[in-house]
């Protein structure tokens, strides 16, 4: 195989048949996948709904500590599923590729998917590559599309339609260590201690937590625009009004230093393995306790609850004790993290 990515790679003829048999059938390999029909013909599913969701990826660079733009695509896609409350089944993913774009590399990025995806018990089940002319894209762009399997009684759960003023809001861990890790690459920058992105697929954390029996009102992902521009949407979409703790909210001191030295605020920063949780209020320390449990949410926290004070506004309670109005992140912060 030739050692870069050509034009001829993308045109539909033997080195694309080629490239699609020696990296993405190599690596993606399954039933479904082997039979290469235009469209994956799935098993019929019964007595549940189906959930649905794409996503593009063009994180530069490609890859960075924790993780890679295909394993960010994988994750990203399974969390967008798994926060609505369904259960993953299968993905889909499309490439484009860049002229000159090693192959090596690929490979190498290729394998990550399959491996999370096997991590996660889904199935990469079709997809599609294009190669475009060197300077027309940056190595290479990714979008997936996950299709999962959604119980009746949790169609609710994306919506918010349960919320009521009391119930708390946790989440599963340290914020922010996603984008800073991507910046500290991105520039070169060292700081005290290592910042790993927490890139992962959270399918497996919160159906364990949907199993228990926990009412588990709302979930939300905190990618772009971190955790305090989902939560100001939040607001928006149930008409009441949330306070979280400053104090209360983990984050690991390298992701907090580098945040300080470069001026950016931790709540608005990405992740990439965190979920905002809203649960009754006397459940909160039984969710608590079950999330700490799993190895995804051993640091997670209570960070705050829902009021019917000030609706349709985001409050901060500061660490010295004041209060602070915060809103949806204004502009693009940290462009290419996704």
């Amino acid at each position: 195989m030739k050692k870069t990515i050509t034009l001829a790679h993308g045109s539909g003829g033997k080195l694309a048949h080629k490239l699609i048999h020696d990296v993405f059938m190599k690596y993606f390999e399954n039933d479904i996948l082997l039979k290469q029909t235009d469209s994956a013909i799935l098993p019929g599913i019964e007595g549940k709904q189906l959930a649905l969701t794409t996503d593009a990826y063009v994180v530069q660079p490609i890859f960075f500590p924790g993780g890679d733009i295909g394993k960010l695509a994988v994750c990203g896609t399974i969390n967008d599923l798994a926060v609505s409350g369904a259960e993953p089944l299968y993905l889909t993913a499309s490439f484009v590729l860049e002229e000159g774009l090693h192959v090596d590399d690929l490979i190498r990025i290729v394998q990550s998917m399959a491996a999370e995806a096997h991590k996660a018990g889904v199935k990469i089940v079709a997809g599609d590559t294009k190669v475009v002319n060197h300077g027309q894209c940056d190595k290479l762009y990714i979008t997936t599309t996950g299709l999962g399997t959604l119980k009746p009684e949790f169609v609710t759960i994306s919506t918010g339609e349960e919320i009521k003023p009391g119930d708390a809001i946790l989440i599963n861990g340290p914020i922010a260590n996603h984008g800073m890790a991507i910046i500290s690459s991105r520039e070169g920058l060292t700081v005290n201690g290592s910042i790993q992105s927490d890139c992962a697929s959270l399918n497996d954390f919160i159906q364990s937590l949907l199993e228990t029996g926990i009412h588990i009102k709302f979930m939300r992902d905190a990618t772009r625009g971190g955790v305090a521009t989902i939560l100001a949407e939040t607001v928006q979409i149930i008409g009441m009004g949330i306070e979280i703790n400053e104090d209360h909210i983990p984050i690991a001191e390298p992701t907090l230093g580098l945040c300080e030295l470069l001026g950016f605020d931790p709540l608005y920063v990405a992740n990439e393995g965190k979920v905002i949780i809203i649960v009754p209020e006397e459940e909160k320390e039984k969710a608590l306790l079950l999330m700490q449990n799993h190895p995804d949410g051993s640091l997670s926290s209570i960070i705050g609850e829902v009021t019917t004070d000030h609706p349709g506004t985001l409050v901060l309670n500061t660490a010295i004790g004041g209060q602070t109005v915060l809103g949806m992140l204004s502009g693009e912060q940290l462009p290419r993290i996704c």
